[in-house]
Order: structure tokens, then C-alpha cells, then sequence
């Protein structure tokens, strides 16, 4: 995999997506690709995010993430995206970035790359679902190809079974093994679906 491109891009307000995105990045670098962390910018106001002391502790963690530009998406063969649901939809800071893809899309820039992505929300049935047909939306807007998990593996039983992506219910007894290997499996099934397009496009 080491030709492989992988950017991994991220929202998240108290820590949840930013996790799953970390142990993403992880498995990426592990099998060789060339890896970009980055996150979304926020856009909640100030007062909004004093109010929670999580969200306050995570900005001020995460303030050496380097933000999410064009450029990444330009440069990545294959994208993992991390984001929590909104009323069973993207957040609008990461709306926000897909919104400003515009040039890129014009121009031909997204079509052909491989995305997967991973959410969360608060309660078992908090639209996680949905979330992540809200993103693939998008993708095929893009004309990307997107890599969602299935039942491919053991560990997506495991860790609650959504086809669509790597989700959980936030909280820190959901962030386990059981999660975690699922992630590294989805992330794997990404970048093999990206090798093989790569290839066949050379």
C-alpha cells in the first residue's frame, strides 16, 4: 500500500470522531500508505463551545491539528471521513467543507477517489445511518467511488453491524477493541479498493 494516499478528515466537538479518526490514520500508516490527519474547521461560536467544558477541553487538545484544505482532497487517493450526526445529518461545519468543494468538482479533481466514512450520535437510533447516506450523497455528486464496509468482516458484526460505516454510540465504554478493529477493517477495505482503481487507471 505504499503508493496508496489516504487523507483522513474529521469533525468533531468532544473527542468521539476525532478518536475514530486517530486509530484510522493508524491503521493507514501501518500498512504503508502516505497519511493526512486533519479536521474540519469549527464554526460554532465561542460562546457555544465555553459552555461545555468537553467541547472547550477537546478545541484546546486538538488546536495542532492542522486544518482541512482542497489541497488534501486534490492530493489523496482515498478519503475516511469522521463526523457525529445532527438530527440525523452532517454537522454543518463539515457541510460547510463539502460545500466548498465546488472547483475541485468542476474540474474533475474528486471523481474516481474512494470514501468511507465512520459517525456517532448519542443514543442508539440517533440517525447514524442516515448521517452516512447524507455523506455518500455527496460522494456520488463527486463521482467517487464509495468503499462502505458491508458485511465483509467479523468485526463489523462485532462492533453493532452498520453497513454503511463504522458507528457507535458516543461514550467512552463504546470506544473499545470491538470498534476499533472495525475501523482498521474499513480502513483497509479503502485504501484495497483505492489500489485497485489506481491501478487500473495507470
Amino acid at each position: 500500500m505504499e503508493d496508496i494516499k489516504v487523507a483522513v478528515i474529521y469533525y468533531s466537538s468532544t473527542g468521539t470522531n476525532y478518536q475514530l479518526a486517530k486509530w484510522a490514520a493508524e491503521t493507514a500508516k501501518d500498512q504503508g500508505a502516505e497519511v493526512r490527519l486533519r479536521k474540519v474547521k469549527e464554526l460554532a461560536p465561542k460562546e457555544a463551545i465555553e459552555a461545555n467544558e468537553d467541547w472547550k477541553k477537546h478545541v484546546e487538545a486538538t488546536k495542532e491539528v492542522q486544518e482541512a484544505s482542497m489541497d488534501d482532497l486534490e492530493w489523496a487517493d482515498c478519503y475516511i471521513f469522521s463526523a457525529p450526526t445532527r438530527y440525523g445529518n452532517l454537522p454543518s461545519q463539515f457541510k460547510q467543507f463539502l460545500d466548498t468543494t465546488g472547483g475541485l468538482w468542476f474540474n474533475g479533481k474528486l471523481a474516481n477517489k474512494v470514501v468511507s466514512g465512520m459517525t456517532s450520535a448519542s443514543n442508539v437510533h440517533g440517525g447514524q445511518e442516515s448521517t452516512l447516506l447524507s455523506l455518500y450523497k455527496t460522494m456520488f455528486h463527486w463521482g467517487a467511488i464509495v468503499a462502505a464496509p458491508g458485511y465483509t468482516d467479523e468485526a463489523i458484526f462485532n462492533a453493532g453491524g452498520n453497513p454503511y460505516g463504522v458507528s457507535i454510540t458516543a461514550g467512552k465504554e463504546a470506544m473499545g477493541d470491538k470498534v476499533k478493529k472495525a475501523v482498521a477493517h474499513q480502513v483497509k477495505r479503502t485504501m484495497t479498493l483505492g489500489k485497485w482503481v489506481k491501478k487500473g487507471s495507470e
